[in-house]
């Protein structure tokens, strides 16, 4: 397994999380810092952040093509939180850089300010209950054709795949719990 390279976008984030949750599961973590850097790897993560921040330096460095290309050749994409963003078809409010890869419209700091940041057991499809960590997290506000939900907090979507595309609202990284990184490892190597 640990011939399976995986990049987490380098711009901002918490990339050392995911670099640690990937690596002990057997597979090599990869910063992505330049656009060229996406041959390296087998499947990318787009971590947390400011959304706004990270779209304009994904245009600023060259990366919205190069990721969408990317996902193109089938290479699995996983955004969490300002990634999830990223990641959406649309946005409800603002006009920032999107990759538009994602059949879903997303919210923006939807359940509030970062003092709303809270913890919530949820129940994900395929992996079964999990120790979510919100934080300024954003839901899914509407899933389109050939989306599905995998997770809902309350009836709010908060995690959903799309194909090679998997969002989440939450920070799996900043968990423990490995189950949410192996199922997109298990993409992976299904691609």
């Amino acid at each position: 397994m640990n011939n399976i390279k995986i990049g987490v976008l380098a711009l901002q984030g918490a990339i050392r999380e995911h670099t640690q949750h990937i690596e002990a599961l057997g597979a090599t973590g990869v910063a992505v810092k330049w656009p060229r850097d996406l041959s390296e790897v087998a499947g990318l993560i787009i971590p947390g952040g400011e959304s706004t921040t990270i779209g304009k330096l994904m245009v600023e460095y060259g990366f919205t093509e190069a990721i969408r290309d990317f996902n193109a050749a089938g290479k699995p994409i996983y955004g969490t939180c300002a990634g999830m963003i990223l990641l959406a078809k649309k946005i409800t409010e603002g006009n920032q850089p999107l990759l538009s890869l994602m059949n879903i419209e997303a919210r923006r700091n939807a359940f509030g300010r970062q003092r709303e940041s809270f913890e919530a057991d949820l129940d994900i499809k395929d992996i079964g209950l999990f120790k979510a960590i919100f934080i300024r997290a954003p839901w899914i506000e509407t899933v389109g054709e050939s989306v599905e939900t995998m997770a809902e907090f309350g009836n709010i979507k908060v995690m959903a795949r799309q194909g090679s595309l998997l969002a989440s609202a939450f920070h799996p990284e900043l968990t423990g719990d490995l189950r949410v990184h192996k199922y997109f490892l298990d993409m992976i190597k299904e691609a």
